[in-house]
């Protein structure tokens, strides 16, 4: 079993914290321990920008057990305002709303829940900006 403490305690996955290398500036999400630019090993900690554009997406018709609830959902590849790129769902839009280039912010919600352990899971989704 998963404790719920340890989703908690994993910063990336709630204040969309990276690492960005002290020798080259390269931002890493999730953070790294070696730059994979320059092989440098410290690292600043930085909060990502919350705004983007969806690079490319797909919608899941028959997801996974846990995201059953949710179907059909969209998952995209959003590259924020200072170019890092991260994967997550979209929520609160049709897929029909969905197209490359779509703004989207990114914010905090709810990603599944498991009623054998009653734990639920959040993290990070990306809103369209209508």
């Amino acid at each position: 079993m998963i404790s719920p403490r340890y989703h908690r305690e994993i910063p990336q996955r709630y204040r969309l914290e990276a690492g960005q290398c002290n020798g080259c500036q390269e931002v890493h999400f999730p953070p790294r321990a070696v730059c994979r630019k320059c092989g440098g090993e410290e690292f600043t900690t930085i909060t990502l920008p919350s705004h983007g554009k969806v690079v490319t997406h797909t919608t899941c018709w028959i997801p996974p057990a846990e995201f059953d609830n949710q179907k059909p959902y969209v998952n995209a590849i959003v590259e924020l305002d200072n170019g890092t790129r991260l994967t997550c769902m979209v929520c609160e839009a049709p897929p029909d709303e969905v197209e490359v280039g779509t703004e989207v912010e990114i914010v905090f919600r709810k990603l599944a829940e498991d009623p054998k352990w009653e734990v639920i899971k959040y993290g990070y989704k990306a809103r369209v900006i209508p």
